[in-house]
């Protein structure tokens, strides 16, 4: 069985970190939640981990480390997954995490090649895939006119006290989202202690996207009690999309 060494100990330790702070800078550049220090601690300690495991002598531990690392790192994942409106964010700074630690994982057992490969695809995934999935975004649905107009209709409903500050935002939120506002009109509910709003935009182009911008914007603000918006093609739907 072959005996780990302390300059092996250093080098495989040294090509892990290094591979998860190559990550890292990519991740601190953009801003993101987990950046260089972290992408390095994980890889850091997915390769101490593993390198514990050949020091001890059994041959097969450092596989069942490996596995155990793998699911250790789903549970610090799950930690940057964060809930932002309707949407989510922090899936691909879990992924990133995940990947750091199974270059960590591969440095550890000796195989530095496929360690560098790893860090060299991850880094090719954020800098090239990430212009590419943009440019997907942004080309027209499949059967549809990029030129044409859609209208639509956005419903909220807000307590009666912040009525002008919610009026406020909503138009802001519309005008920063490119939406042009046709018609805008307020009303009392029944019981009397909330005002619904209902505003009219044209929209040219994708219309989910730009609407599910406005939506996210306006939920988060504590006074708003119902938002939801739907095509005026389409009967209302409260529930469609819709946020509580």
């Amino acid at each position: 069985m072959h005996t780990l060494t302390t300059v092996d100990f250093l080098v495989r330790l040294a090509t892990g970190v290094a591979c998860g702070a190559l990550i890292g800078v990519e991740r601190q550049w953009r801003a993101r939640m987990a950046g260089l220090r972290t992408n390095a601690l994980v890889a850091a300690g997915a390769t101490l981990f593993v390198l514990y495991s050949e020091a001890v002598g059994d041959a097969g531990s450092p596989t069942r480390v490996a596995s155990y690392v793998v699911s250790g790192i789903g549970f610090l994942g799950g930690g940057v997954i964060l809930r932002d409106g309707a949407g989510v964010r922090g899936l691909n700074t879990a992924a990133t995490l995940w990947c750091s630690a199974a270059v960590g994982v591969l440095a550890a057992s000796g195989k530095l090649r496929f360690a560098v490969l790893g860090t060299l695809a991850v880094l090719v995934v954020h800098l090239v895939l990430r212009p590419a999935g943009r440019l997907l975004d942004r080309a027209p649905q499949a059967g549809s006119d990029p030129d044409s107009t859609t209208r639509a209709t956005v419903h909220l409903e807000c307590d009666r006290k912040s009525e002008t500050h919610i009026r406020a935002l909503l138009l802001q939120a519309l005008a920063g989202s490119g939406l042009a506002p046709t018609g805008l009109r307020a009303r009392r509910t029944d019981n009397g202690d909330a005002t619904s709003l209902r505003a009219t935009v044209a929209i040219t182009g994708q219309v989910a996207p730009a609407l599910e911008q406005v939506v996210t914007r306006l939920s988060l603000e504590p006074g708003v009690r119902d938002l939801h918006w739907h095509l005026e093609d389409e009967p209302e739907d409260p529930g469609n999309p819709a946020l509580a």
